[in-house]
């Protein structure tokens, strides 16, 4: 039998997707590409904007169209939110919502039915526990995403998450440890902390920095990312870690800004103004010389003016962040943001969004010429025309020649000149 994933969105996705696909090998199943012939296909869908709600159509029509006997199920945030409206799609077969995505196996040796059974229980608040891999499954060759929390309680005005993925919950310790060993044991070199809002993990009385803690003693373990945190929860301990050149955790940051407008930040119910942001980078940057730092940046919201959107550009402009992921605002039903008036016109969103991504152009390659002539550990993952591509410890984009398969081994690399978006380097005799 042959199974084939397609995930959507968020890294908190990809992680999970991953642990859905070792649970298929281990049933049997063949993992093969997404536009390969198969008998089982998942699409794992994302809904934080409309425009992801289109793609998880197009996605799941594309595979009908090509398996048309096959067995194809909806998972997801896509599949939380807006079952009843999958369900019309000729050729869906099971629609599973969050709480019962990762148990796929128990529903998918039933027979094609002519309408699909949907299946959408209410998301417990209660810590959780995931099913993975043990240390003899197939080999791990690049970075992995593991899955410590999920769920958040926030309540963004703009944000559909707590209606798809339920209110903020962790995940059990000795759980997450355990997998974290199998994936050190299977060969994975870094490990990348997920979920909704990283800085609320709270079990037994730990936290974010006792997760990174225990992780930081696993043997073999090189790397540890965090992939994004929020602000104004930032445990200060992290950059102590950061700063010790024997602990695991990379100097790197991602924290959504959203606005660098303190009237459009109120208005988005976020919980830190411009202040606290600039005043965690800044503090960040003195702590942890050379650490990279990016951002979330949001056009567009409703009633968002030109001084608004200055003051984001602004706000970003000052910062450490050497780079910034630019959204387009996208209403969702349901969200308090939907009800708002006073829209931004379609072209002028495009245009500040244009601007935007200008201005993360330069900063990025600010940042990348200040590591110009400086020799750094990159974590090799592809290779294309014998260029093999990674990321530093500070995250930035690497590349080099070689004749011999780096994929997920550590090489030290001087760093020459860039060219698009990467650095172009030679690697240091090992």
């Amino acid at each position: 039998m042959r199974a084939a994933i397609h995930t959507l969105g968020c890294r908190l996705n990809q992680a999970e997707s991953a642990l859905i696909a070792d649970q298929l090998i281990a049933a049997g199943y063949d993992i093969v590409p997404f536009d390969a012939p198969a008998d089982l296909g998942i699409v794992h869908t994302c809904t934080v904007t409309r425009e992801a709600d289109a793609k998880s159509r197009k996605m799941l029509r594309q595979f009908i169209r090509r398996n048309p006997h096959a067995f194809t199920v909806v998972i997801g945030c896509y599949a939380q939110i807006s079952a009843a409206g999958i369900a019309e799609i000729p050729g869906v077969d099971l629609i599973l919502g969050n709480s019962e995505k990762m148990k796929v196996l128990d529903y998918v040796a039933a027979a094609k039915q002519e309408r699909p059974l949907i299946v959408r229980e209410k998301i417990a608040r209660d810590t959780f526990r995931l099913n993975f891999a043990d240390a003899h499954a197939a080999p791990v060759r690049r970075r992995v995403n593991l899955k410590i929390q999920d769920g958040c309680d926030a309540m963004c005005s703009f944000c559909i998450v707590p209606s798809a993925r339920g209110r903020s919950r962790s995940r059990d310790m000795a759980n997450l440890l355990a997998e974290a060993r199998a994936l050190v044991q299977r060969g994975a070199k870094e490990l990348v902390l997920t979920g909704v809002n990283t800085a609320s993990y709270a079990c037994n009385g730990m936290t974010l920095y006792d997760v990174v803690a225990r992780l930081g003693e696993i043997p073999g373990l090189r790397r540890i990312r965090i992939s994004s945190i929020e602000p104004a929860a930032a445990p200060e301990g992290l950059l102590q870690f950061m700063r010790d050149p024997e602990h695991p955790l990379m100097p790197f940051l991602h924290v959504p800004l959203q606005s660098g407008s303190d009237r459009i930040l109120q208005a988005m119910r976020r919980p830190h103004g411009r202040e606290i942001f600039l005043h965690l980078l800044r503090r960040a940057a003195d702590a942890v010389p050379g650490i990279g730092i990016g951002c979330d940046i949001m056009v567009g919201f409703p009633g968002e003016t030109d001084d608004d959107f200055e003051a984001s550009c602004q706000t970003f402009f000052e910062s450490p962040a050497f780079y910034a992921h630019i959204f387009k605002y996208s209403a969702r039903d349901g969200t308090a943001a939907a009800r708002l008036p006073n829209k931004v016109d379609s072209k002028i969103v495009a245009a500040r969004s244009a601007r935007l991504h200008q201005i993360s152009t330069e900063k990025t390659r600010v940042f990348q010429e200040a590591h110009l002539g400086h020799a750094m550990p990159v974590l090799f993952e592809s290779c294309e025309n014998g260029l093999w591509t990674g990321y530093t410890e500070n995250y930035l984009r690497v590349a080099a020649h070689s004749d011999m398969p780096l994929e997920n081994e550590i090489r030290r690399v001087n760093l020459v000149r860039i060219q698009e978006d990467a650095i172009l380097g030679w690697i240091q005799d090992s």
